[in-house]
């Protein structure tokens, strides 16, 4: 019996929701190659240099070290076989920590170990939840633990009214609670969720409410008032809420940063009249990305700490692009193409002739401060801030260039390489900002679908969900 067939004889289902799939022995071919056994830990995230030593309760900001060495290689993947052609499943939510990788898959939550060739049944932990996911935070705590949104029940059309607070290295469910809900607005359902330090925060169009994370209790509620609507959250080292304002037939936005253990405004912004859109790039120092008048983020508009504004830039009539993701559930701060510094904001220009470039721009005056160029044939996107510095993927648009992670200092303008590396064409689709999650964590970064499909026809074909890749070599210190 040859390992194909011997592979393809062991068939289970995804999770319990009719994805058939086999178990991979072999890693992929291109530029990657498995590490040994005994040399697959990274510790290279640790606490973030710009601001004071964490605390557990605080939301995660790790400075990812330069490894010792920049060849890339295979540090996880997670990869299923045979879906029947139609079939589809939501995948909401990717997480990782230095030794699991966790993910939604419908109503439940799974954890894998980091290092390893997975797929069904090969997770280390399993929370199924009473139904299906219907919203998620990038957010970590310094311990490991988020939370998600999902239904009451297993019908797809449920309410999505129960917040769940999980432990990722253990898979322990820590809390779940149950909160007033609101009917979707067409088919998209308008509960949010984040975290700030030792918070946990939802809101659900008609109001909001926040949960103390070790005991969650209800720390506050606050309900609609004066005609706006509660339209989402952004959390992280502060609390901001989009807030959607009708009066005769005209639609208005504000934003209020709000205390996280009492629920009370700190400060109100209005945004001019006219915008169509608010999106908010980030909570501290205050970011927004506003729509005036055309589809998709046209300006930039950065606040300071008593919420009055500081400068606003405009994105060049579309040279630049901020994208954000539209989900089957409301979303206010997912823009994964632009990152905030303390005193700078990286966006994207639109790709011309096979390339790009990041430019910052400074939040005070509103100046150009520091580019960085993609090179021929390869596209550049920044990912997060790694304490005073920005991590960026420098994609392959040939599929023959390695891709890379860089790090980029906003002060010089210097880029410092971290790993290269290639991707067979199976995992090409998982690059792409608008279908996958792409982050960097504990010196891997993970490409992580946000849908898994099945094929076109009745051949089948190997489905790449979640993919990580590291260095070769230990991070430096």
């Amino acid at each position: 019996m040859t390992a194909d067939s011997a592979r393809r004889r062991r068939r289970r289902r995804l999770f319990g929701i009719g994805a058939v799939v086999t178990i991979l022995a072999l890693c992929a071919g291109g530029w990657l190659v498995w590490p040994d056994r005994d040399d697959q830990s990274q510790e290279s995230g640790k606490p973030s240099a710009n601001t004071a030593p964490q605390g557990r309760l605080d939301i995660r900001e790790t400075v990812e070290k330069p490894p010792k060495s920049t060849t890339g290689r295979m540090a996880f993947r997670f990869s299923v076989d045979d879906m029947r052609p139609g079939e589809e499943y939501e995948m909401p939510g990717s997480w990782a920590t230095d030794k699991v990788l966790a993910k939604g898959i419908g109503r439940t939550l799974v954890g894998f170990k980091m290092g390893a060739d997975v797929t069904t049944d090969d997770e280390i932990w399993r929370l199924p939840l009473s139904g299906p996911i219907c919203g998620v935070t990038r957010h970590v705590t310094v311990e490991g633990r988020t939370a998600v949104l999902h239904r009451n029940h297993k019908n797809p059309k449920a309410l999505c009214d129960h917040v769940t607070f999980v432990d990722l290295d253990s898979g322990k469910k820590l809390w779940d609670k149950e909160f007033p809900a609101s009917d979707s607005v067409f088919g998209v359902d308008a509960m949010t969720v984040t975290m700030t330090r030792a918070t946990v925060a939802v809101t659900w169009d008609r109001g909001s409410a926040a949960y103390d994370m070790d005991r969650g209790t209800r720390l506050w509620k606050n309900m609609k008032t004066s005609g706006c609507d509660h339209q989402g959250l952004a959390g992280g080292r502060a609390l901001l809420m989009l807030m959607a304002c009708f009066a005769d037939d005209e639609m208005t936005y504000r934003v209020r940063n709000v205390n996280p253990r009492t629920g009370a405004a700190e400060w109100t912004y209005r945004v001019t009249d006219g915008v169509k859109d608010v999106a908010l790039l980030s909570a501290e120092p205050a970011v927004l990305g506003v729509s005036a008048g055309e589809i998709g983020v046209t300006h930039l508009i950065s606040l300071d700490h008593r919420g009055k504004r500081r400068t606003t830039i405009g994105l060049q009539g579309g040279r630049f692009e901020v994208k954000c993701r539209i989900l089957r559930f409301q979303v206010v701060d997912d823009c994964p193409s632009t990152v905030v510094t303390d005193d700078q904001v990286f966006v994207t220009s639109r790709e011309r002739d096979n390339s790009n470039w990041i430019l910052s721009f400074d939040l005070a005056t509103g100046k150009a401060v520091k580019k960085f160029d993609s090179g021929r044939n390869r596209l550049i996107y920044p990912l997060r801030t790694s304490g005073k510095h920005v991590l960026a993927f420098r994609d392959s648009d040939d599929h023959i260039t390695p891709m890379e992670v860089v790090s980029l200092d906003p002060r010089t303008g210097k880029e410092t390489p971290y790993f290269s590396f290639g991707l067979p064409p199976e995992a090409w689709t998982l690059t792409s900002q608008e279908l996958a999650d792409i982050f960097v964590q504990n010196g891997r970064i993970f490409f992580s679908s946000a849908r898994a499909t099945g094929p076109d026809d009745k051949d089948g074909r190997w489905s790449w969900l979640v993919l990580g890749v590291g260095s070769d070599r230990a991070s430096s210190n």
